[in-house]
């Protein structure tokens, strides 16, 4: 006695075909993900041309400069206390806070995605 098969997946050639054209474009789904889905999920859909203004508007390189000399890149450490999306923009609130800059919620998002997307690259 043959156990029996599985009527799932198919007995016909054009049935185990179309199973494995299936699995096929499901695996490519999972190993070609567009760079937008693996930003952080707290920066998709930010204003990127915004935050760039708003850092350029803001001098938020010059204040920098000042405060750890050079051009002011060493303040934005990927391994240092800041080691994820969260705090980033965390931190971002916080000058604006500090700083009385009166940005929007959705603004503070732009500039931390910028500072993601130019610096930190924290990934989803």
């Amino acid at each position: 006695m043959q156990p029996p098969t599985l009527s799932l997946i198919g007995t016909t050639p054009r049935m185990r075909w179309a199973w494995t054209a299936a699995g096929v474009l499901l695996i490519a789904g999972w190993v070609h993900r567009p760079a937008s889905a693996q930003e952080p999920a707290i920066f998709r859909g930010a204003d990127l041309k915004l935050g760039e203004e708003l850092i350029a508007q803001h001098r938020c390189a010059q204040c920098h400069a000042e405060k750890v000399g050079g051009d002011g890149s060493a303040i934005y450490r990927p391994l240092g206390v800041i080691n994820n999306a969260g705090l980033l923009r965390g931190m971002v609130e916080q000058c604006n806070a500090t700083l009385n800059f009166q940005m929007f919620p959705e603004e503070v998002t732009a500039v931390a995605a910028v500072l993601n997307r130019d610096h930190y690259r924290f990934k989803d």
